[in-house]
């Protein structure tokens, strides 16, 4: 059915409203040729316009040939060739290219960060809860879900950071999201746009994008081998720091407890500020004890958390969950309480059951040992071989990349062209610092890149490493 919106403060009579846009919709292809166009009643009726409004319209289409009308069955749009199109050509099975961001080169080998190992999903499991929830439980699937996300789901997430993270947090506390790029555009919303936001520098680049989107001032702060620098963001006069203390990225670092100290203790300081702690690895810790969350660290109120399933199932979940303090719940409902929530209730239910059973936590545990072994794989074949005497590791206790410092006399630009024309992808270190600020090569030095290995099987990783070898030794 075409849907026509019609002006009637225009000027311009109704039909001649639906008869220049059918006409357009032919030209430009959207009708094709041959395409048969909605009966007279049916479209005055979809409408709410008279029927001979419609019958003026067609046949001032019919007198002009773009359209033909076979008796008793209908009318049909006719070939049209040789006109100018009006605006812009249709796209009918090519691929619009006009994004206004560069294609993703592809290469064999590519040691990219943002992916995980979708093979290992666990298909089968999720497809039997699945089916499940759609036998049992369609009324709830189809009914609007609390704008703060499943109460079932978000009773699961709450027994799972308590017994993982040593988070005693109650539900009501937990916002669920469509991932944490959602949810950290949501903590401007309700913590305020008049605030001054801090970053770490380096960092992950999309979440400054993020914070200026919403039209905040955002700082980027240093780091030094333990974290962000707490006096550094002190002297910035910021309110609200985005932090990853679990594990930094892309530096890799996990911040002792003494910064972590620090840190809340700047919050605690002043009123009205506060931190968000990005979680967004956490479960991918290969040595040493675990680390408690900020959030369970003190019983500060200054902690917002935030976490996702990104990594730990698949980034096209898009669920994600918030943490917040009992001081700004009450805002947070008052406030947003007219959102609707971000995610489908199918998923929601689907997510709840898998995490109920056990099924989240025995995938996680298979999957860090999965990513531990391919780690394993990816540093003995760097040691092993012709790269090892020129490369130093970093960032090998916890996520699901490495930094590699390579010393054979390449800057990191020529580190990434020459991996490159073997078919292989690595990321400078230097692309994830704000423009204008120097590395500090005493801690990170220029020729750095990072490798992320979650995405390649051992196989593939040592291939690649033979590739580097060429690239950069051999």
């Amino acid at each position: 059915m075409l849907t026509i919106i019609i002006n009637p403060k225009s000027g311009v009579p109704v039909y001649e409203q639906i008869y220049k846009f059918i006409r357009k919709e032919i030209e430009t292809g959207k009708i094709k040729a041959g395409e048969k166009l909605p009966s007279k009643r049916k479209l005055a009726a979809h409408l709410k316009v008279g029927l001979v409004t419609v019958e003026t319209a067609y046949g001032q289409l019919l007198a002009e040939g773009y359209i033909r009308s076979e008796p008793k069955i209908g009318y049909f749009a006719e070939p049209i060739k040789g006109l100018k199109t009006r605006g812009r050509e249709y796209m009918k099975d090519t691929e619009i290219t006009d994004y206004p961001y560069k294609t993703e080169e592809k290469y064999t080998y590519d040691f990219k960060t943002n992916t995980v190992d979708t093979e290992e999903f666990p298909f089968a499991t999720w497809a039997k809860i699945s089916r499940k929830i759609l036998s049992e439980n369609r009324q709830g699937i189809l009914n609007p879900i609390d704008f703060r996300g499943l109460w079932e789901l978000r009773k699961e997430i709450a027994k799972y950071i308590y017994s993982f993270r040593g988070m005693d947090v109650s539900p009501e506390q937990i916002i669920v999201g469509a991932g944490s790029e959602y949810l950290i555009s949501m903590t401007v919303k309700f913590l305020g746009m008049e605030k001054l936001y801090a970053v770490e520098n380096p960092g992950y680049y999309k979440i400054q994008k993020i914070f200026k989107s919403s039209g905040v001032e955002v700082r980027p702060i240093g780091l030094d081998k333990y974290g962000i620098l707490v006096k550094d963001l002190e002297r910035s006069g910021a309110d609200v720091v985005h932090v990853t203390p679990s594990h930094h990225f892309p530096l890799g670092i996990v911040m002792p407890v003494k910064r972590r100290l620090e840190l809340i203790e700047w919050a605690n300081i002043k009123d009205g500020r506060y931190i968000i702690e990005d979680d967004y690895d956490s479960e991918f810790r290969f040595s040493g004890k675990p680390i408690p969350a900020l959030q369970g660290l003190t019983d500060s109120e200054r902690v917002i958390y935030i976490n996702t399933f990104a990594k730990s199932l698949t980034p096209s979940i898009r669920i994600g969950y918030m943490v917040l303090p009992k001081a700004l719940l009450e805002k947070y409902n008052k406030e947003l309480y007219f959102y609707s929530s971000t995610v489908p209730g199918f998923e929601q239910y689907t997510l709840a059951e898998f995490m109920k059973n056990g099924h989240f936590e025995r995938h996680v545990s298979r999957m860090r040992n999965t990513y531990r072994e391919r780690q394993a794989v990816l540093i003995d074949a760097i040691t092993g071989g012709a790269l090892g005497g020129a490369v130093e590791i970093g960032g090998r206790d916890a996520g699901l990349h490495l930094l590699l410092t390579v010393k054979n006399g390449m800057d990191e630009k020529e580190l990434v062209e020459s991996a490159k024309k073997f078919d292989t992808r690595v990321y400078g270190l230097s692309d994830y610092y704000e423009a204008g600020n120097e590395i500090e090569k005493n801690i990170f030095p220029e020729a750095t890149v990072v490798a992320g290995f979650a995405g390649m099987k051992s196989d593939e990783l040592k291939k690649a490493v033979k590739n580097l070898e060429k690239a950069w030794i051999i």
